[in-house]
């Protein structure tokens, strides 16, 4: 599985190596299945609308039902593959987070039609 990504061979990358912008940003938390579910369940929950964005008294962003369908859609996809292979804490995570974004998204598709 190689290739290259902007000159740089990721076979032999140094993954560890800081780069120019480890000293502007905090340091990343680790890349695990935790990290994941958070990430998908963020992007969703953008989407949605359900967090504050821009400056206060700014117009609320409209919601992309597509994009955070897609989002959830993706979740489930990962609940569907990794059945049986979690641990109970993963499981009840990315099952918790499937749930209520399904529905947090029919809460929020409802309220945008009586808007």
């Amino acid at each position: 599985m190689g290739g290259e990504i902007d000159g740089t061979n990721l076979e032999t990358a140094d993954w560890d190596s800081p780069d120019a912008h480890s000293e502007s940003r905090p340091e990343l938390p680790p890349a695990d299945f935790d990290f994941l579910i958070y990430s998908l369940r963020l992007q969703a929950e953008l989407n949605l609308g359900l967090l504050p964005m821009g400056d206060p008294g700014e117009d609320k962003q409209e919601p992309d039902f597509e994009l955070a369908r897609h989002n959830i859609d993706l979740l489930t996809v990962l609940q569907d593959k990794t059945k049986g292979n979690l641990t109970i804490e993963e499981q009840r995570a990315l099952d918790n987070s499937v749930i209520e974004l399904q529905f947090r998204f029919v809460q929020v598709q409802e309220q945008s039609k009586t808007a």
